[in-house]
């Protein structure tokens, strides 16, 4: 199987390729397994504290195959983790997509699907599936609505519009804008920002911030109570506390 997806590893951080440049890296089937794959890799491996996605060639990602499509009828999803391994079922640790050049249709849900995004200033967004006689249904619809305005959101879903990054960075889309060809760098070190702190504390911060955000007002705290009390009682926590005391940088176990 050729090499779709290139994968590597910047100390904790496992840096996730679509390597399909001739296709603006459209989401094919080899993508999608290979993909999963990493991404299983990322959740599986203590020694990995996040992932960052980009694509090669200049750009992220263009969406589906759509040739591929038209052909078998079969959209490139791995089981219960939906489009390109990912959109229904992100990992447990975070991921941050470094964005260049085109995330359209399946590519602008592939960064709906990150947790952080750094994207180039010429780089653009946009869900065209409408013009396809299509819809984005793996998570254009969903996660979209719950980042921006209503009306904003229904206007990019409905006429299908591109949008440069300087507009999602206004909307609150993009978290760092930066120039051209510095995505991939500027990600990393994030990706390196939070890779510092305490593991076991970023993986289940995250996974409050995504579980709870239709939580009633009046359970919240009864709810999330028992999601973090393994973090108050880890080592990790002590050793945080101890580090301090001790002006010192912490040696974090992920327990």
């Amino acid at each position: 199987m050729s090499h779709m997806v290139e994968v590597r590893r910047d100390e904790y951080v496992l840096i996730m390729q679509l390597n399909r440049p001739q296709a603006r890296n459209a989401i094919n089937q080899e993508i999608a397994q290979q993909l999963a794959a990493a991404l299983d890799e990322l959740d599986a491996d203590p020694s990995l504290r996040l992932g960052v996605l980009t694509g090669a060639g200049g750009h992220f990602c263009s969406g589906m195959d759509l040739k591929e499509f038209a052909a078998t009828g079969k959209r490139p999803y791995v089981g219960d983790r939906g489009l390109a391994g990912l959109c229904e079922r992100p990992p447990a640790k975070p991921l941050i997509a470094a964005v260049e050049g085109y995330a359209l249709a399946g590519g602008c849900e592939l960064v709906l699907a990150c947790d952080l995004v750094v994207a180039a200033r010429d780089a653009r967004f946009g869900l065209p599936e409408v013009k396809r006689g299509l819809v984005p249904g793996s998570g254009g619809m969903l996660r979209l609505p719950a980042r921006i305005p209503y009306h904003m959101a229904m206007e990019a879903v409905l006429t299908g519009d591109l949008y440069e990054a300087e507009r999602w960075h206004a909307l609150g889309l993009v978290n760092r804008l930066v120039e051209p060809g510095q995505a991939l760098a500027a990600a990393v070190q994030l990706a390196h920002q939070v890779a510092v702190n305490g593991p076991l504390a970023v993986r289940a911060a995250k996974a409050m911030i995504t579980q709870s955000r239709n939580w009633r007002p009046e359970d919240m705290f009864d709810l999330q109570r028992p999601r973090i009390a393994h973090v108050f009682a880890s080592e990790d926590a002590r050793e945080g506390a101890r580090a301090f005391a001790e002006k010192r940088a912490p040696v974090w176990q992920g327990k």
